[in-house]
């Protein structure tokens, strides 16, 4: 039987894998990095960045507040005098739990994967608003090149701390780039202005001892796929069917591995049923195949919103592990 980290390597590579990569089995998510991301449920609270969150009781997450009083970036042409970056933690205190957690896993099984949220994109409209945000890129393209390029500097700064305190061999990079049935820009536009950032980002990592990206949208973002080859990106997890996944696997399969084919908002409700994982379980590992592919749900964390529901898709795509292996 192969170890987790060897099935991977023969799924990503379309090679004889003996079952299905069972979501996120081959990562070991390091959540205590000191990023400063809080998840706060019932709570509002204002993060090292200046931006107020709010997460009300009965919701399945968190978002920034962007009304007058409480939107950090105000006017982008003065991002200078409103985005106040904040220090990244190097103590030893801030980093324990963090170095105690990587030192604790069996690499040979398992990926260290420092987790790192928000992405560039999202971190735009975390200061801004969306609409402000996508506004700014057409009418303010120098004033957002340069808060990118502030917010890429940022993140390569961490990275460096990353690594020399966890010696990561995976990223788990959140960035969310479209809607369920869209990108929210340009092929062209993320072409100017996000690229260029990714590729040092991801690059950096993969000259440090990263063996393996997995950058995490939930959401479409086909039209985007030869960018994040082009950055980097080993697995892109939380693809959703709407981005067509058979025929991105067989167009880009061998330079890129699908991770996600079950919808959260379809699986994953408080009226869940064990029969509705089996179904639309089934209907991912039987359309999209063996190669290239990792049944998982969309959310971008090995976890539920409604308690079971992660646990019965595991044992769902083990069940179809047996009758297609």
């Amino acid at each position: 039987m192969l170890t987790k980290r060897q099935n991977l390597m023969e799924v990503m590579k379309g090679g004889n894998p003996d079952r299905f990569v069972n979501q996120y089995e081959f990562l070991e998510i390091v959540l205590e990095v000191p990023l400063g991301v809080q998840f706060n449920y019932g709570q509002t609270w204002k993060d090292h960045w200046g931006i107020t969150w709010r997460w009300p009781e009965g919701h399945l997450g968190m978002f920034p507040v962007h009304d007058a009083e409480h939107t950090v970036l105000k006017d982008i042409c003065e991002w200078k005098k409103y985005v106040k970056v904040p220090e990244i933690s190097t103590s030893d205190e801030a980093w324990a739990a963090a170095i105690e957690h990587a030192n604790s896993v069996d690499r040979t099984q398992q990926y260290v994967a420092p987790f790192y949220a928000p992405g560039l994109f999202e971190m735009t409209h975390h200061l801004m608003g969306v609409e402000n945000a996508l506004m700014a890129l057409y009418e303010e393209p120098e004033a957002m090149h340069e808060l990118i390029d502030a917010l890429t500097q940022r993140e390569l700064e961490f990275a460096k701390v990353v690594v020399d305190k966890i010696h990561p061999d995976a990223i788990f990079h959140h960035d969310d780039w479209g809607s369920q049935i869209s990108s929210f820009i340009s092929p062209e536009m993320f072409k100017e202005f996000f690229l260029p950032s990714y590729k040092k980002i991801y690059g950096f990592y993969k000259a440090n001892g990263v063996e393996l990206v997995v950058h995490h949208s939930d959401s479409y973002a086909a039209n985007l796929v030869p960018f994040m080859i082009e950055m980097g990106v080993d697995i892109w997890q939380g693809v959703m069917n709407t981005n067509k996944i058979p025929e991105l696997i067989k167009e880009y399969g061998d330079k890129i591995t699908f991770m996600g084919g079950l919808h959260s908002g379809l699986i994953d409700f408080p009226a869940w049923t064990p029969e509705n994982c089996a179904k639309y379980v089934e209907e991912a590992c039987r359309t999209n195949g063996t190669k290239h592919f990792i049944p998982c749900l969309t959310s971008g964390l090995p976890m539920d919103s409604f308690p079971g529901v992660y646990d019965c898709v595991t044992k769902e795509i083990d069940r179809m592990s047996k009758e297609m292996f």
